[in-house]
């Protein structure tokens, strides 16, 4: 095929001002617009015509409000492009032609849709029927949307629709604090919705390094939520609708926003839970803080990597409170257990003078409660083959009354050793 000769005119230039190629470019955003617009009708097609339409829209409450927001500019830039295209003479085959021609043939398939359905939920004689009759019903694609929209909210699966409505209006799906909590929940319901075996850890490290990101990601997105609620609701219905529930297990997948923030809140509170009674278990008689719990789980998980690890003094600890927690866990785990050999059990009253001597100027119940456990200890003797802490004290044998009296923490763990190491030897 030759070439046009020099001077004759291109294949494009009797009725058209440009070449194809171009035509996208001279629509500027207008073609982003009916791009996503095509993406959106499609989407939104499949959910109107589904089988169970009302549970897809309610898993799809933004992009049905999307396409009702986008509806009037998306029919101007259409009735525009369509006089464009016929002023112009753009070929059919363009592809800003063949988008315009599909974004319209998917249009009708919604509109048709949505029709269907708001006829299908419209019952013969109701007040629905006599009140569309009078005001003519929504002229509009946008207009039908939204009444779909109030229809099966009216039919929400909770009591209360009213609130629900609102409370799915104030939570889209979209929200990244809804994104953060529920990515926290998942985490809380994988490590705790299996059933608990009476011996077996409640979870593994690499679980309680999950849960140590997990818990301030899922409480920092919980507390933003609860805000935007207040912000946004200033009766304060709302909140307290969706908090009265939210201790309530889930029975149904979560879909809409509230039902996401339910979901998200109940394995939190789960999570807080499980994880205070693990660490006051083997932390007693030091009660863990709420701030502490991830830190802690970190620490925890790291030490069986590396058993001389000291607990970080940063922002959540003081010196004397990481050494308070550090002497609780070393005490308790040579009460549980006696270490295997003589230099196992060196390290480990080594490393429970250590701790001590970080703790040794705290006070308070805690600090005493603690001094009270190594009393215990010295008065058992340390002995070799039976945890301390299944011992009665009324069967122990008393102790000399300058350990009774001595206050001072590390003087009470250097007793405790001697009593331990006298009676191992």
């Amino acid at each position: 095929m030759g070439r046009p000769a020099p001077g004759a005119g291109g294949p494009y230039d009797e009725g058209v001002a440009t070449r194809p190629d171009d035509l996208r470019a001279r629509l500027e955003d207008r073609a982003d617009l009916l791009e996503a617009t095509r993406l959106r009708y499609r989407a939104l097609k499949g959910v109107l015509e589904s089988f169970f339409w009302k549970d897809r829209i309610r898993n799809h409450f933004e992009l049905l409000r999307e396409v009702a927001a986008d509806q009037p500019e998306v029919d101007a830039t259409l009735a525009a492009m369509r006089r464009r295209v016929e002023a112009e003479g753009w070929p059919p085959n363009a592809a800003p032609v063949r988008l315009m021609h599909e974004v319209e043939r998917l249009r009708e398939a919604v509109e048709r849709a949505a029709e269907k359905r708001l006829s299908a939920s419209a019952s013969p004689g109701s007040d629905d029927e006599d009140t569309a009759e009078q005001d003519d019903g929504p002229t509009t694609l946008g207009e039908r949307l939204l009444r779909l929209e109030t229809e099966v909210l009216d039919a929400a699966p909770f009591l209360g629709g009213r609130v629900w409505a609102q409370a799915v209006e104030l939570l889209p799906r979209n929200l990244p604090e809804l994104r953060a909590a529920c990515a926290a929940g998942e985490v809380f319901e994988r490590v705790f919705m299996r059933p608990v075996t009476e011996g077996a850890p409640a979870f593994s490290d690499d679980e309680a390094r999950e849960l140590a990101r997990a818990l301030p990601l899922g409480a920092a997105a919980l507390v933003a939520l609860w805000e935007r609620l207040e912000r946004y609701d200033s009766r304060g219905r709302v909140k307290d609708f969706l908090q009265r529930r939210m201790r309530r297990a889930p029975t149904r997948v979560a879909r809409s926003g509230p039902e996401l923030l339910l979901h998200a809140a109940f394995w939190h509170d789960v999570a807080r839970v499980r994880v205070r009674a693990v660490l006051e278990a083997e932390l007693a008689p030091v009660v863990p803080r709420e701030a502490e719990l991830p830190t802690l789980l970190s620490w925890r998980a790291a030490l069986s990597e590396d058993p001389a690890l000291r607990l970080s003094a940063r922002s959540v600890f003081t010196e004397g409170r990481a050494g308070l927690v550090e002497t609780a866990a070393a005490l308790a785990a040579l009460s549980r257990e006696r270490p295997r050999g003589a230099w196992s059990e060196e390290v480990a009253w080594s490393r429970l003078e250590q701790a001590a001597m970080r703790a040794r100027a705290e006070e308070g119940t805690e600090a005493e409660a603690l001094r009270d456990a190594l009393r215990l200890f010295v008065m058992l003797r340390g002995q070799a083959r039976t945890p301390a802490r299944l011992f009665s004290p009324e069967h122990a044998k008393p102790a000399g009354g300058d350990v009774a009296r001595n206050g001072d923490l590390v003087a009470l763990v250097q007793a405790a050793r001697h009593a331990a190491l006298r009676q191992g030897s």
